[in-house]
């Protein structure tokens, strides 16, 4: 056992003193034979180490490697059967969760007869490196794959398209679907890492409990299915796979509700961008690269946003007092007005759209809502962008039975004929509806919450009936008014004349 000892410690020493002969060699010998010293060293470990190994790290070119997801998504089984050390996270609306490999743990795998290993690791950045970007990591994520060099075909060819497509199908099967919003300019992170923060998309809506027409309703889900089978059909009309949808209407009737409808049929992640927030266009489009397929794109408000809806028809006509001072888009000049504000202009908005940068990424849905379409450039909203125009309108008699079958449990009841009238003779929001119809008290009494709505509907009448009123009486005195100095001005011409 002493001999042995002395063996070991011997041949510590031998290898000691040669990584310090190489060290020298590398540290005073040109570079160029340096470079010679390593292709040789390589051709002499490859007769002696008949292994290839391939690395798929996390990021590349600034965005998550999609290969990289897909590997770990297949690991995941394997790791749990095979690991010592794993990492969970959790999947599934935060009901579960899902084991992958930790770092440095190694995994066995087996295709067709072939031997394979996986490890996952992790390069260190140096401390005296230094980087022009901003929270730059100190450390990297990459799986190395190794295999016998004999089975280089069979691995590079038909073994990495099944890792691939066993992976995307765990991933989908384990999506943890979320919620991301853009972070403002000077807080993105090392080359764009941190473009979006993002939490757990958990909103509960369904096209089931979405107050709205029911023809008009299966249109839209019968859209959305189609568009979800359609990547062959787009890939043959050579055009981008996305599809654009405009929700319009008044405050309250429903246009964030459906948006969440929509990506909980499909299963979609929604990226809530705000332009106000991004500063130029060339920001923009690295926000659009950042994103993932399968996901809805929203621009909420969008006459709101930015000073670039309905900007060349400004250019052609001024506007009145009263026009600027009930027009959003104004106010939100007057706003920004003498401010390092947005960049982001019209020309770049319908490239992030319907440009060549709309094509980086397939199955992509974007939306753009607004409560006053007549403001919207027609650029913007025509076919093709948007390629769907859904308006949003006040609460009719068939929203009102889903309402009342969410909220009360019934299907029926005398009063629903009350309501039908006086939905037909003034106009409410779904959102207000919905208010009148819950329960104030534990007993959930329907007959109550019926009667609140009812009283509710006949003070808006009453209300709507008195504004317009109101209005008639001043647009009689206006146009008295306006009559008079007509018959003024004209005496005065007619005195000049004489």
């Amino acid at each position: 056992m002493k001999m042995m000892g002395e063996s070991w410690a011997e041949l510590g020493s031998r290898i000691a003193g040669l990584m310090f002969v190489w060290a020298t060699i590398q540290q005073f010998f040109p570079h160029q034979l340096r470079a010679y010293l390593d292709k040789v060293s390589d051709k002499l470990l490859g007769i002696v180490y008949p292994f290839v190994q391939i690395t798929v790290h996390e990021y590349t070119g600034g965005r998550r490697n999609e290969v990289y997801a897909a590997i770990e998504s297949y690991l995941g089984a394997k790791s749990t059967a095979q690991a010592r050390r794993l990492k969970a996270d959790m999947v599934k609306n935060s009901k579960s969760f899902v084991l992958s490999l930790d770092k440095s743990e190694e995994v066995t795998d087996e295709f067709r007869g072939v031997k394979l290993w996986w490890v996952l690791k992790e390069s260190v950045r140096s401390p005296t490196t230094f980087s022009l970007y901003r929270s730059a990591p100190d450390e990297r994520k990459y799986y190395m794959l190794s295999f016998h060099r004999k089975n280089r075909d069979i691995v590079a060819g038909a073994y990495l398209s099944y890792v691939m497509e066993e992976g995307k199908a765990l991933e989908l099967k384990n999506r943890q679907r979320k919620l991301y919003t853009n972070k403002p300019n000077d807080s993105w992170g090392w080359e764009g890492k941190h473009l979006w923060n993002h939490i757990v998309f958990e909103h509960p809506a369904s096209f089931r409990t979405l107050a709205m027409d029911p023809k008009k309703k299966q249109e839209i889900i019968d859209d959305l299915i189609a568009f979800g089978k359609s990547k062959e059909y787009y890939a043959k009309i050579g055009k981008a796979w996305k599809r654009g949808y405009l929700l319009y209407g008044p405050p309250g009737t429903g246009k964030s509700t459906m948006i969440a409808a929509m990506a909980n049929f499909l299963n979609y992640d929604v990226y809530d961008l705000e332009l106000t927030s991004v500063k130029n266009n060339s920001d923009l489009r690295k926000l659009l690269v950042d994103t993932s397929s399968k996901s809805i794109i929203v621009i909420e408000d969008i006459d709101c946003s930015l000073d670039l809806t309905g900007k060349r028809m400004k250019k052609k006509k001024g506007k009145s007092g009263e026009e600027e001072q009930n027009d959003p888009l104004e106010a939100k000049e007057k706003e920004n007005e003498g401010d390092d504000g947005s960049k982001v202009t019209l020309s770049g908005l319908l490239n992030f759209i319907d440009g060549i940068w709309s094509a980086c990424g397939p199955e992509r849905i974007i939306i753009f809502t607004t409560n006053h379409k007549d403001k919207l450039d027609p650029a913007l909203i025509r076919r093709g962008r948007m390629d769907i125009h859904i308006e949003m309108s006040y609460c009719k008699f068939e929203a009102f039975k889903v309402l009342a079958k969410n909220y009360l449990d019934v299907d029926s009841h005398p009063l629903f004929e009350t309501v039908g009238r006086l939905l037909e003779e003034t106009s409410m929001s779904p959102c207000d509806v919905a208010e009148n119809l819950i329960p104030k008290t534990a007993s959930k009494e329907v007959e109550t919450c019926l009667n609140n709505l009812v009283e509710a509907l006949n003070k808006a009448k009453q209300t709507a009936r008195l504004n317009a009123e109101k209005e008639a009486k001043t647009k009689k005195v206006s146009a008295r008014r306006y009559s008079r100095w007509m018959k003024m001005i004209g005496k005065l011409r007619r005195k000049n004349e004489d």
